[in-house]
């Protein structure tokens, strides 16, 4: 069993309300048990919403408290990546999965880059809300870049 992006199985979850359909992540369905997750819909965040980034650090950061999770208007919106991120360590735990893939360079699932924070489109490296969690709690995560 494969924890993967929604998004990425073409679920309208993204933040613009569309997906990210990657067709070799869905092929992965014909020999995998995939479980589809949308963190920052788990904690809360509505679809459509208004684009986040980790601010001045990354998903480390963010679960060690020493960074925020901000909008592009300047919402602070933590505590939900927080609490997606706990929603789908938890789900990992009820399956017993032990690996995920998840959409590269978000701030909730990236995985070894995310956007900067400024809202320019560029990247830094870290992982996201979510990868970090998983990671910390001994699930292997890769983006789909990396299938």
């Amino acid at each position: 069993m494969l924890l993967v992006s929604a998004c990425l199985l073409g679920v309208n979850c993204k933040y613009n309300g569309k997906n990210n359909l990657n067709s070799k992540v869905v092929e992965l369905g014909s020999k995998e048990t995939l479980i589809p997750v949308c963190p920052e819909q788990l904690g809360g965040c509505p679809t459509p919403r208004v684009p986040s980034e980790i601010l001045d650090g990354d998903g480390a950061d963010v679960l060690d408290g020493k960074s925020r999770v901000m909008t592009k208007n300047g919402e602070d919106v933590t505590e939900h990546f927080i609490k997606g991120a706990q929603e789908v360590l938890n789900i990992a735990r009820t399956m017993g999965v032990k690996k995920a893939i998840l959409k590269a360079r978000s701030p909730s699932c990236g995985f070894c880059s995310i956007y900067d924070g400024t809202f320019s489109g560029k990247t830094k490296k870290g992982n996201g809300v979510t990868s970090e969690l998983l990671i910390r709690n001994g699930i292997s995560v890769l983006s789909e870049e990396d299938i």
